[in-house]
């Protein structure tokens, strides 16, 4: 069994191995360019990382926008379907409710709109193109109201 343990990551210290998932994952995997996927918001983010445990390797992370967005949310593709993704979204929604942030936001590829449901959050925009990519923008209220899927 794979153990994996979610932690924050600093980007000071992390910002290498953060940088070489996203960038196996959305730049080389999905061919999103390098200058897209490294958009200079990266220092005020608040940033996670999934390890495997005894190896202390990352495998997966994410990021939490200022403005309550989540982001860059990725996961190699050999521990994928381990519920990894699921972890580190948790983790934000945690982390969310710890600022007070009222609502918690993202762009979700549409292959991944089912995995954003799951979590309880719902569309609320019209197809979108982000880096070649059809996107749907998502949100999940964190102060209880119930909202519903465009």
């Amino acid at each position: 069994m794979t153990e994996v343990r979610i932690e924050s990551a600093d980007w000071e210290r992390d910002h290498e191995c953060l940088i070489a998932v996203r960038t196996r994952v959305f730049v080389d995997e999905q061919k999103v360019p390098p200058e897209l996927e490294i958009d200079g918001l990266d220092p005020d983010c608040h940033h996670a990382k999934a390890l495997l445990v005894g190896h202390d390797r990352v495998i997966g992370t994410g990021r939490l926008l200022p403005d309550a967005h989540v982001g860059r949310l990725c996961v190699l593709p050999e521990y994928r379907g381990l519920g990894i993704g699921s972890r580190l979204l948790q983790y934000f929604i945690e982390q969310a409710r710890k600022r007070g942030m009222p609502r918690l936001r993202l762009n979700a590829q549409i292959k991944a709109l089912e995995f954003y449901r799951r979590h309880g959050f719902v569309t609320d925009s019209d197809v979108f193109m982000d880096a070649g990519i059809p996107h749907r923008s998502m949100h999940l209220d964190l102060d209880g109201k119930i909202s519903k899927d465009q």
